[in-house]
């Protein structure tokens, strides 16, 4: 039988900027890190883990929310220092093997289509070959944790979150703050979908699961309700944008082995 491993607190690690990526570090019996930051930030990760008082060495696990440059960049040196293994979905395998994120990327707006131009977002890391392969959801009791992996398609094919049993959910790109964090506490598309109905879909869903509070990869934290009321105004957009053909979204890739 699994014993659930009490309370669980999230605390953000700030990779670029006061709000602009970030990762999150679950406090149970043990800690867990969600998603591992830009490359070159492996340092400034394990020297945030250590703190809030974790000794880098007793990572337990990084989950990483998907295979997009800012999220999974330093994943590899992060492992390296800690010994920590790597989860991450399957769907996302090809470009985490391929050390870059699937091109082109596809914006979500103005926005979206600025940054795309950027030569940062096309730059290669270490590639990382995932040492737990998910394929569905992942309960994270014998980790020290109190919560569990969820699938989250839409943003990429194997995007996830992690919903703590006290009701935290770390969405990585699921919903974004305005502008990169720019703009703390209003919801926002990040500034790229591959799927955005998909995504929208997940969102919902996990809203459906009444989280209290939304921690993610851009921005700080996220009021439900005021996310919920965003999402049905997205709905009616993406429900136009259908309407009149011009939904953009990637082909499904094919699953890796």
């Amino acid at each position: 039988m699994t014993v659930r491993s009490g309370r669980v607190s999230v605390r953000a690690i700030p990779v670029a900027g006061r709000h602009s990526i970030n990762a999150y570090l679950l406090l149970g019996r043990r800690p867990i890190l969600v998603d591992a930051g830009i490359p070159g930030s492996g340092h400034r990760i394990v020297d945030g883990i250590a703190a809030h008082g974790v000794d880098p060495a007793d990572l337990a696990l990084i989950v990483l929310t998907h295979a997009h440059i800012d999220h999974f960049g330093a994943a590899a040196h992060v492992r390296e220092v800690t010994g920590a293994p790597i989860a991450a979905h399957r769907a996302d395998l090809e470009p985490y093997r391929a050390g870059r994120a699937r091109e082109p990327y596809l914006p979500t707006g103005p926005f979206g289509a600025l940054l795309s131009r950027l030569p940062a977002l096309h730059r290669t890391t270490h590639a990382v070959e995932p040492d737990l392969v998910l394929d569905g959801p992942q309960r994270l009791d014998d980790l020290g944790v109190a919560a569990r992996i969820m699938p989250t398609p839409g943003h990429t094919a194997g995007s996830v979150s992690v919903l703590t049993d006290d009701g935290d959910l770390v969405a990585g790109d699921l919903i974004a703050s305005s502008f990169l964090g720019a703009i703390t506490g209003r919801p926002a598309n990040p500034p790229f979908h591959d799927d955005p109905a998909a995504n929208l879909a997940s969102l919902r869903a996990m809203l459906d699961l009444n989280p209290g509070s939304l921690h993610v990869g851009h921005g700080g934290r996220l009021d439900p309700g005021r996310v919920a009321r965003w999402a049905g105004r997205e709905q009616r957009r993406l429900d136009r944008l259908a309407a009149r053909g011009r939904i953009r979204r990637r082909t499904e890739p094919r699953q890796a082995g």
